[in-house]
């Protein structure tokens, strides 16, 4: 069975500092990060601020190996609004343009907003064709960046959630530097976890590590809930997957820092012991 590097979300400490918590991961024995954009953890906007993270996260050790996008209810690539749509894309260059000072080497993007339902047909595919030209906006910037931009799986309920949605906006980058992140926990919600690897393969670049119970997005760690990690990580394999797991636990122990390593470790222990 692979190797695959196993790193950690910054996103379970997202009410803290960023700068608080990184010798605290790298001390608790994860050397890679994905970089969480909530503002009250790192402010994308104030360029200082992320140079600062930048010297530090080079000075502790760590890998950025991924940034994640800035989401909410305001941010919407999709929108028929002109200026809606143009200040979103606006929102997600800055925080793609921050993600480079800092390091890293993959963007991860919601593809739709944060909205749930579907709206009539014609409607729904305006929405689209304007999501592909967001995304391939983006992915220009990331490229001119260095980056690659990732396209992770939406939880089901929302605009965008279904696989086929993702794939369409892929089929319609411009760009070779575009691929996929598979979020375990939104694709079991959506039932479909036993066939999204064979879907996402071609374009599958890393993936988000989480369980739930089937009912709601509760990030916990593989093995806390009903997810078959024995099949996912041997579809991985057989599918010959060579990218990162990125564990994205929930903030749920708040700012008992060590309980939530001691969680990530746990967690990691039970991923290594099902790929040997």
């Amino acid at each position: 069975m692979s190797d695959w590097p196993i790193g950690i979300s910054t996103g379970c400490f997202y009410e803290s500092d960023i700068l608080d918590i990184l010798e605290i991961v790298r001390d608790g024995g994860f050397s890679m990060i994905e970089v969480c954009s909530f503002p009250k953890h790192l402010d994308y906007h104030d360029a200082d601020k992320v140079k600062i993270a930048a010297r530090r996260i080079k000075q502790v050790g760590i890998d950025p190996f991924s940034f994640h996008a800035p989401f909410a209810n305001h941010i919407d690539i999709t929108s028929l609004d002109d200026d809606i749509k143009r200040k979103s894309v606006d929102e997600l260059i800055k925080a793609t343009e921050a993600a480079a000072t800092l390091g890293v080497k993959h963007m991860v993007l919601h593809p739709g907003p944060e909205r749930e339902g579907r709206p009539p047909a014609e409607e729904f595919y305006d929405h689209l064709e304007r999501a592909c030209e967001s995304v391939n906006t983006v992915a220009r910037r990331c490229g001119q960046l260095g980056m690659t931009l990732l396209l992770e799986n939406m939880l089901p309920h929302l605009l965008f959630g279904r696989t086929q949605d993702m794939l369409y906006i892929m089929g319609a980058a411009e760009g070779h530097n575009v691929g996929t992140c598979l979020d375990t926990g939104h694709a079991h919600l959506a039932g479909d976890l036993s066939l999204v690897v064979h879907k996402l393969s071609s374009h599958l670049r890393m993936v988000h590590v989480n369980d739930n119970r089937g009912d709601w997005d509760e990030h916990l760690p593989p093995g806390e809930g009903d997810v078959d990690w024995s099949y996912v990580l041997s579809q991985l394999e057989s599918y010959s997957f060579r990218g990162a797991l990125i564990l994205e636990l929930s903030g749920r122990h708040g700012t008992d820092y060590q309980k939530t390593m001691a969680e990530a470790r746990e967690a990691r222990a039970y991923l290594n012991n099902m790929t040997r």
